[in-house]
């Protein structure tokens, strides 16, 4: 079957009192643009993440606020920040890479909190149990193009208010060559 893809770059979701400290007493995340997944949006706030080693600049905030504070990069931005973050789901947050975020009124020190997101699917369990994907949590993926290939470990991420969307980080859509809104196709089975 076939999913849309969602190429997602370094970003940065807070909750309500760390985005208070980064940013002032009762700021307020202003939405730019919905994403395709259901109430998450993209706001024209930005932050700094810092290490020992190095910084980056200009690393977007992702709205609403959340119930934890996470930052999701890339293999890349790893390597230029000195840091070995594991690969986890969203919200896994439990024994990952410490970070340093700046913001324009703040600065918060992170014991944890930096993460390589997996590479995942949005479905819904209506869509799961249609696609005949009910026994499967990990699925493949056929990306196109002149430097398309399969994928595997492509987590399945059921919740009730989904867009169908296959989410890959940086690194995997720039090693493919794919895009925002590019097709690829799910085949069954998980681990290889």
């Amino acid at each position: 079957m076939k999913v849309s893809i969602g190429v997602s770059n370094r970003h940065v979701h807070l909750t309500d009192s760390d985005l208070c400290i980064l940013f002032g007493e009762n700021f307020k995340l202003n939405n730019i643009k919905n994403l395709n997944q259901p109430k998450q949006f993209v706001s024209d706030s930005f932050v700094t993440l810092k290490t020992e080693k190095s910084v980056i600049n200009n690393v977007r905030v992702v709205g609403p606020t959340r119930s934890y504070t996470q930052i999701e990069i890339s293999k890349t931005d790893a390597f230029k920040l000195g840091l070995n973050p594991p690969v986890r789901e969203s919200g896994d947050i439990k024994g990952s890479s410490p970070i340093t975020i700046v913001g324009p009124a703040g600065s918060l020190k992170l014991n944890e909190g930096c993460i390589i997101a997996d590479r995942h699917i949005h479905i819904t369990p209506h869509q799961k149990e249609l696609y005949g994907l009910s026994n499967y949590d990990k699925v493949n993926v056929i990306l196109p193009g002149i430097k398309g290939g399969m994928i595997s470990n492509v987590s399945l991420k059921v919740s009730e208010e989904s867009f169908f969307e296959l989410h890959l980080d940086l690194d995997d859509a720039n090693a493919h060559l794919v895009k925002n809104g590019d097709i690829a196709t799910i085949i069954e089975g998980g681990d290889l």
